[in-house]
């Protein structure tokens, strides 16, 4: 980009260009959980109960190295933005081993851990046993998920959200069929699902890594390890760290209190959470896109392109979550019987599905000024605005936990979900707020 504004309609067609591969690379991952989920969920409640806490679980321990990705894209667009390109692989390279490091350490930690970190949820015994025997195999995946988290955030920070939407679709495609054969072929219940997952997972790793070493060789970018810019990767994802943990937090203390609730709401909110994260996914392909056009616009001087660019971003978010919500809704009594045949689960789902879609414009709202503050390499307020959101969202959610179960499981899950919108609510307030100001449009590469 040039130090002028890109005109609305270049503006337009570059959002095109990397949201629509984002969207369906990022659509494929929670739609494969999603039948993920339909296959464990008719092997029984319990099961399916198990699922959501290993789920929750295993999701926080790789999520909160996201930063990996969104660090990763906002340090190599503003190079490429800056037009050094071989520093910008060669910076994407020091955060590929920094996730190898990371996954390695947690890798272990998670599997010996395994049934202490599932018991914190308090699931009834059943769904203990079931969320221990997942955790501990899919443990041997966290490694992969690390590493096509950093080698990811490269390319989108190359302007290629194409690569990894390939990935994304031949690995998950792959996830689905090893689990059906695993799960039902031959058997092993929901170990079949985890070892489906553990084995995509890798394949899907050690393909984005080759393609990074071609795209590093063709551009004599060092690959080999060096300690102290490694060292400075860490340094540089600490706030981003910080900002994901709080909003993992989030979601495992709204796990913990619907398992507080009984398996049928926990059971209820596991299919209800993994919708709601498909729609995030979904919304989040503008973020993506925001991330990558911000780093490089800042990094070639242009704040006029940046404020262009998140108008329409953000408009495309409210109206984009609008009518997913409004089609959920719409859907919120066929989409049950696809992962549960438990009545009283399905009637619980169908009521949390409503509330799911009358959040959705939120949520298109914050997650694209989310991606414009990371591509912006806003992380140190980013991270004290995720920890105010959950201290406000503590009250609401702990308010459900103290009035237990009420008899109704529907009721229940109602207004577990009802209190996560507030959530959604107060984090689009703060975000708003700091969208607002100038002093994160910091111009140059860093």
């Amino acid at each position: 980009m040039s130090g002028a504004a890109t005109p609305p309609v270049g503006h337009r067609r570059e959002i095109v260009r990397l949201a629509v591969p984002a969207f369906l690379a990022l659509i494929a991952e929670p739609l494969f959980l999603l039948a993920d989920s339909a296959i464990v969920g008719h092997l029984g409640t319990a099961e399916l109960a198990g699922l959501g806490v290993a789920s929750a679980a295993l999701v926080t321990a790789a999520g909160i190295f996201v930063f990996l990705a969104y660090g990763t894209t906002s340090v190599v667009a503003r190079h490429l933005g800056a037009g050094d390109e071989s520093s910008a692989i060669s910076a994407g390279i020091d955060g590929l081993w920094l996730a190898v490091g990371l996954g390695a350490v947690t890798a272990a930690a998670v599997a010996v851990w395994a049934g202490p970190i599932s018991a914190v949820f308090g699931a009834s015994p059943a769904a203990l046993e079931q969320a221990t025997t997942y955790l501990r195999i899919s443990a041997l995946g966290i490694p992969a998920m690390l590493v096509i988290l950093a080698v990811t955030g490269v390319l989108r920070g190359l302007q290629d959200t194409t690569t990894p939407l390939v990935a994304s679709v031949v690995g998950f495609g792959a996830n689905i069929a090893l689990n059906l054969l695993f799960v039902y072929g031959l058997h092993w219940g929901i170990a079949g699902s985890a070892w489906g997952t553990v084995i995509a997972q890798t394949g899907m790793g050690l393909a984005l890594v080759t393609v990074l070493l071609v795209k590093a060789r063709a551009r004599q970018a060092r690959l080999r390890p060096h300690p102290a810019r490694v060292l400075a990767s860490a340094r540089t994802g600490i706030p981003l760290f910080v900002r994901t943990l709080a909003l993992r937090a989030t979601l495992l203390v709204t796990t913990w209190v619907a398992a507080s609730l009984g398996d049928v709401p926990l059971a209820a909110h596991q299919v209800a959470l993994t919708v709601w994260s498909f729609l995030a996914f979904a919304l989040d392909a503008l973020a993506i896109a925001a991330q990558a056009i911000t780093g490089r616009a800042l990094g070639a001087g242009d704040r006029e392109g940046v404020r262009l660019a998140m108008g329409t971003m953000v408009r495309w978010g409210v109206w984009g979550g609008l009518a997913l919500g409004l089609v959920l809704a719409a859907l919120h009594s066929v989409i049950p019987p696809l992962f549960t045949s438990d009545p009283a689960v399905q009637q619980a789902l169908g009521a949390a599905l409503v509330v799911v879609g009358l959040g959705q414009a939120v949520a298109g709202y914050v997650f694209v000024l989310d991606g414009v503050l990371i591509g912006a390499g806003d992380g140190r307020w980013l991270a004290l605005g995720m920890v105010i959101t959950l201290v406000a969202y503590l009250p609401f959610i702990l308010a459900v936990r103290a009035a237990g179960p009420s008899g109704s499981a529907t009721r229940d899950v109602v207004v577990l979900w009802l209190a996560f919108t507030a959530f959604m609510v107060i984090r689009a307030i703060v975000l708003g707020w700091r969208a607002r100001r100038d002093d994160w449009m910091v111009v140059g590469a860093r």
